[in-house]
């Protein structure tokens, strides 16, 4: 049986043992604690990213980024989720995904596009750019401005453009003139241009989302695929391909896209916020996207898994010439006027 003198000695044990507890809780959990009282749950908003890629590539990068500076800079009032890999939706889901307010970010290839806008299909077409820096000036410009604004007609928004890189293409054989792809099938993005640039070649095509594309060569199903090294290695193609050729033949970039519904709903700081950031990661993206395939083309020659040709002047100009009949095709497609603007570039 506990006297009076020993329960009043529990009771004060108890007093301070639940002070320790408070004092612990408060100093260990300060930072969310303020948290929570800054940012309530219904002030916070939220924005789901969704895209393809895996997280390493220079897309998936920047979507990490944009994401942890958006959150920084407004201190938990937006918290933008990022799912890389298709981890949420797949190639073809993401567009209904985005009308429908299921996500609000997304930044599928331009050629994802052309089912609804045509006109985007013009940076499919096979050799129009030769660098970077007309890609930027064709992004950034008139060009760029007018294939926005077809968005809009869809309830969608162009918030920014980002490069992957120029594209390679591989095969089970060599690919080093024109008449090496005949009989041959690809795996290509839905694209009239680059169905029409690989008939040009003699080659059949299937297009299939992006996700599929390593079973599918590795089965067989298709013979070949038409990639920038950063997808190569990050998805583990060079495994399933012999010969790579580094054509730089086409150009692969995507668009950052909104619902233009959501965006418009958003106060106009966040907005600005979210804007400004946009800007300075495009800026990042841009930069990184060069040098990672770089990195990445050397990191598949070094595997050994895969040849790797390179096109002589001969060779390239065979495959330019080959391909210059998709530009007469394409131009009721695409629109004359367009390419034009884009080959004085």
């Amino acid at each position: 049986m506990i006297n009076m003198e020993s329960e009043k000695k529990i009771r004060i044990g108890i007093f301070w043992l639940v002070c320790v507890l408070v004092v612990l809780s408060l100093g260990g959990c300060s930072s969310r604690a303020r948290d929570m009282e800054q940012v309530s749950k219904e002030e916070r908003i939220v924005i789901r990213f969704s895209h393809v890629v895996a997280e390493s590539t220079p897309k998936g990068r920047a979507a990490k980024r944009f994401a942890l500076l958006v959150n920084e800079r407004t201190n938990g009032r937006v918290e933008v989720q990022v799912y890389p890999n298709s981890r949420l939706y797949k190639d073809g889901e993401e567009f209904k995904a985005l009308l429908e307010g299921n996500v609000q970010l997304i930044a599928p290839a331009t050629a994802k596009l052309t089912e609804w806008f045509p006109e985007w299909a013009l940076f499919d077409l096979p050799f129009l750019f030769e660098s970077y820096e007309e890609v930027h000036r064709a992004m950034d410009g008139e060009i760029g401005r007018r294939l926005s604004d077809l968005l809009l007609k869809r309830n969608m928004m162009a918030l920014a453009m980002w490069d992957n890189g120029f594209k390679q293409v591989s095969a089970n054989r060599p690919l080093l003139w024109p008449q090496d792809f005949a009989s041959l099938t690809f795996r290509i993005m839905p694209s009239k241009v680059l169905e029409a640039q690989f008939a040009q070649l003699g080659a059949k095509t299937v297009a299939m989302p992006f996700n599929e594309v390593y079973s599918a060569l590795e089965s067989g199903m298709v013979d070949g695929a038409e990639n920038p090294p950063s997808n190569m290695l990050t998805k583990k193609f060079y495994e399933v391909q012999s010969h790579l050729t580094i054509s730089n033949h086409g150009y692969l970039g995507y668009v950052v896209l909104t619902n233009r519904q959501f965006w418009e709903s958003l106060p106009e700081d966040i907005r600005k916020v979210l804007e400004d950031t946009l800007r300075e990661v495009t800026q990042w993206e841009r930069e990184i996207a060069a040098q990672e395939n770089e990195k990445d083309l050397e990191l598949i020659k070094k595997s050994g898994k895969i040849q790797v040709h390179y096109l002589t002047e001969e060779q390239k100009k065979a495959w330019k010439e080959a391909l210059q009949p998709v530009y007469r095709q394409m131009e009721e497609f695409i629109g004359k006027d367009l390419i034009e603007m884009a080959r004085k570039l």
